[in-house]
C-alpha cells in the first residue's frame, strides 16, 4: 500500500482477521488455553492486528465479539480443534511419509504401483476392521490407482499377534490380500481360524509358520506400534491418505474425500 495511514476495517472484517489469525474460533480459545503457551502466541497476534491497525480497545471489543460467538455456537469448538488436530496430524504425517508409506514386502492390497497410497493400520480383532472390510473393498474397486498400505496393529487380543505374523507369512509368499480376506471373513483369531483362513488362502503351512517366527517379522509389529504411537494412534482402524489422519470405521465417503483431496495434492 501506498498510504502509510493505518487500514481501518469494519467489526466483522476485523473479527474475521483474528479468526483466521488464531485459527478459528476454537484454534483461538486452544492457543490460549494457559499462559505459558499462550505469550508466544499473544505477541504473534499482536504483532499482527498492529499491523492491521487494530489498537487495544479495538481488539478488547474483538474479543468480545469472539467470546459472544462461541458461547453462542459452541459446536464450532470441536470443528476447530479436529482442524487443529488434522494440521498436527499433517504436521507428523509428512516427515514418516516414507516410513508410513513403505509397506512390509507384500503386504499391499489394490494396485501395487498406484499412485495413491492409503495406509491402513489394523487388527485382526477388531470389530470395527471387520466392519470397514467393504468399505476398502469399494474404495479399491473405485480408485484403480489406489494402492493400500496394510500396517499390522496387533494391540487388541493376546491371539492377534499370531494372526498379523501370519499375514506377514502370507505376504511373503505372495497371499496377503486372500489371508487378510479369509481371516476377517471367518472367526476371530484363535490357533484354529488362524491355520483355517492360511489355508483357505492357499498357504505352504509350514513355511508361513517359519517365516512367522523370524526376527524381522517381530520388528515389523514393533516397527508399526512404533509408527502408530508417533501419530497418536491408540485404537484400529486407523487411515492415513495424504496429509490426513482418519481414526475408525468411517463412512466410505469420508475415506473417497481423503483419496480425492491427495490426488490432487
Amino acid at each position: 500500500m501506498s498510504d502509510t495511514k493505518p487500514r481501518r476495517i469494519g467489526a466483522f472484517g476485523a473479527l474475521a482477521l483474528l479468526l483466521a489469525t488464531g485459527g478459528a474460533a476454537g484454534g483461538w480459545w486452544y492457543a490460549h488455553r494457559d499462559a505459558d503457551t499462550a505469550s508466544g502466541d499473544d505477541a504473534d497476534l499482536e504483532a499482527s492486528l498492529a499491523s492491521a491497525g487494530i489498537n487495544g480497545k479495538e481488539r478488547a471489543a474483538i474479543e468480545g465479539l469472539v467470546r459472544s460467538y462461541i458461547l453462542e455456537h459452541p459446536e464450532v469448538l470441536p470443528e476447530a480443534m479436529e482442524r487443529l488436530q488434522q494440521r498436527e496430524a499433517a504436521a507428523q504425517i509428512g516427515p514418516m511419509r516414507g516410513a508410513l508409506e513403505t509397506p512390509f514386502p507384500g503386504a499391499v492390497m489394490g494396485n501395487p504401483d498406484g499412485k495413491v497410497t492409503l495406509v491402513e493400520f489394523t487388527d485382526f480383532a477388531c470389530t470395527y476392521c471387520r466392519q470397514s472390510v467393504k468399505t476398502l473393498d469399494a474404495l479399491i474397486a473405485k480408485n484403480p490407482d489406489l494402492r493400500v498400505v496394510v500396517r499390522e496393529l496387533p494391540i487388541i487380543a493376546p491371539e492377534s499377534a499370531p494372526a498379523a505374523r501370519m499375514a506377514l507369512a502370507a505376504a511373503a509368499q505372495g497371499k496377503y490380500p486372500a489371508y487378510h480376506k479369509a481371516m476377517f471373513e471367518g472367526a476371530r483369531p484363535s490357533d484354529a481360524s488362524i491355520t483355517a483362513a492360511a489355508t483357505a488362502a492357499g498357504l505352504d503351512l509350514a513355511s508361513a509358520r517359519t517365516f512367522a517366527a523370524r526376527p524381522d517379522v517381530e520388528e515389523e509389529l514393533k516397527r508399526n506400534l512404533q509408527l502408530a504411537r508417533q501419530l497418536g494412534i491408540n485404537g484400529t482402524p486407523a487411515w492415513v491418505i495424504g496429509e490426513q489422519l482418519v481414526h475408525g470405521a468411517v463412512p466410505q465417503e469420508d475415506l473417497q474425500a481423503a483419496i480425492d483431496a491427495a490426488r490432487k495434492s
